[in-house]
């Protein structure tokens, strides 16, 4: 039934420090800086809780799904299969091709703004031109594959974290951590729905992880480097987001970072930070594009996978150069994936044993075939997950579809969706197996 096959053993050669600079250089990000601008209602006490927890929370699943892919060598769509069906984790592809499409074109609108005030700076502006470059150079770094990454990686973000270091000096030099508790929060925003803005970052790599993790040297350094790496980095730019956004109020508190490097005369290393950032997360997106699409059209091919993935969303940043409701799109990230991957993760570890038929995995009449290759009990599961989802958060149901919340409690949607989800898919599959 097609697919990307198993990874050999030969091929797996990302040891733990890859993983930690992988995932790292995946958080070090101007759309996660963003993000953190997105908490500013909470304060700064509330908001810092609320990103140590999210990033516990929400890079633990994502660690975890990578465990998948090291122990079998398999991507992340292929190990959706057995908890979905074969057919049945066309589904998860196609979104997943959705939001790595979007999340493209996310990533080179901000980088191509905050490359455009940069060089303005030296009397150059064009916007469009430094998606367009941006785009290019990060479809180029996925092409070149799995071997050059490891290098790639631990010269670009090692420099970017130290590029880093003094951003984030910068930003708490001008305007000190005892001004930015001063400012007073929001009594109206619920602190588990800021949180749900934070799991939903890592929750939105879940889908990607086994993609990268398929080629470890070992599972145990794998998920350490994968969770540890992402969790610091990521709280690191979630927090540089929430100081900037806080101390300003400005909707776009990467903007307020880079110029506050130019103020302090480190155009040339911000101009680094934006455009490298891009490159060292948005390659991710790309390349797992291509994966996800070689699930569903096992003949297409990776590289060709690779360039159609970077010219679409490359093409959709240049059309569409502004960004609307970007909190919406991380809501509706966790709105998709949370159950999904809360159904996969009980299947995998709880009913399975963390056991998996290779064989099967690409082969009509299987046990991973169920009804017409689509396993219906996960898709029921997932559905009520999703409902639960949309029903703890207003801000996508009042919001977006006017529609009032169906529960008013506010408890977050990210961890009630993923673990009914999963309870419901474990005593559906439990109840079925006794009958």
């Amino acid at each position: 039934m097609g697919g990307i096959e198993p990874t050999p053993k030969e091929e797996r050669n990302l040891g733990g420090w890859d993983f930690f600079l992988l995932w790292s250089g995946a958080a070090v990000s101007l759309a996660e800086i963003w993000a953190g601008g997105l908490i500013v209602p909470m304060g700064l006490g509330f908001g810092l809780w609320a990103i140590l927890l999210g990033h516990l929370i929400g890079s633990t699943p994502f660690a975890l799904g990578g465990l998948i892919g090291s122990q079998w060598g398999i991507p992340t769509m292929v190990s959706v299969r057995p908890s979905f069906g074969i057919r049945g984790s066309y589904f998860a592809a196609g979104l997943n091709v959705i939001q790595l499409i979007g999340w493209t074109a996310v990533m080179l609108i901000i980088c191509g703004q905050a490359a455009d005030t940069l060089s303005t700076f030296y009397g150059f502006s064009n916007p469009k031109l430094w998606i367009i470059v941006s785009g290019t150079i990060t479809t180029l770094w996925a092409i070149v594959g799995h071997r050059f990454w490891k290098y790639l990686q631990r010269i670009s973000v090692f420099v970017l974290l130290l590029l880093c270091l003094v951003m984030t000096f910068i930003v708490f030099r001008e305007y000190g951590w005892s001004l930015l508790s001063q400012v007073p929060p929001k009594k109206d925003f619920p602190f588990m729905v800021g949180m749900d803005l934070v799991i939903a970052m890592p929750i939105s790599w879940l889908p990607l992880v086994s993609d990268y993790s398929r080629f470890a040297t070992g599972s145990r350094s794998s998920f350490r480097g994968t969770w540890i790496g992402y969790f610091i980095v990521s709280s690191w730019m979630y927090l540089l987001g929430l100081a900037a956004s806080l101390a300003t109020q400005s909707p776009d508190p990467s903007g307020v970072v880079m110029n506050l490097m130019l103020k302090f005369g480190w155009a040339i290393p911000a101009l680094i930070i934006a455009l490298f950032s891009t490159f060292t997360t948005t390659f991710l997106d790309i390349y797992s594009t291509a994966i996800s699409g070689l699930n569903i059209f096992p003949k297409l091919g990776e590289r060709k996978g690779i360039l159609i993935g970077g010219i679409l969303g490359t093409v959709t940043a240049v059309i569409f150069p502004t960004l609307l409701n970007y909190e919406h799109f991380l809501l509706f990230i966790g709105a998709m994936f949370c159950p999904l991957f809360g159904i996969v993760l009980v299947d995998y570890f709880f009913l399975r044993g963390s056991m998996i038929d290779l064989n099967d995995l690409y082969r009509r009449e299987g046990k991973y075939w169920y009804w017409k290759g689509i396993n219906l009990t996960a898709f029921i599961a997932w559905a009520i997950g999703f409902a639960i989802y949309l029903g703890f958060s207003p801000m996508l149901m009042e919001k977006v579809l006017q529609i009032k919340a169906a529960f008013p409690w506010p408890l977050g949607s990210s961890l009630p969706s993923m673990i009914v989800a999963g309870g419901v898919y474990l005593f559906l599959k439990r109840g079925i197996s006794k009958h």
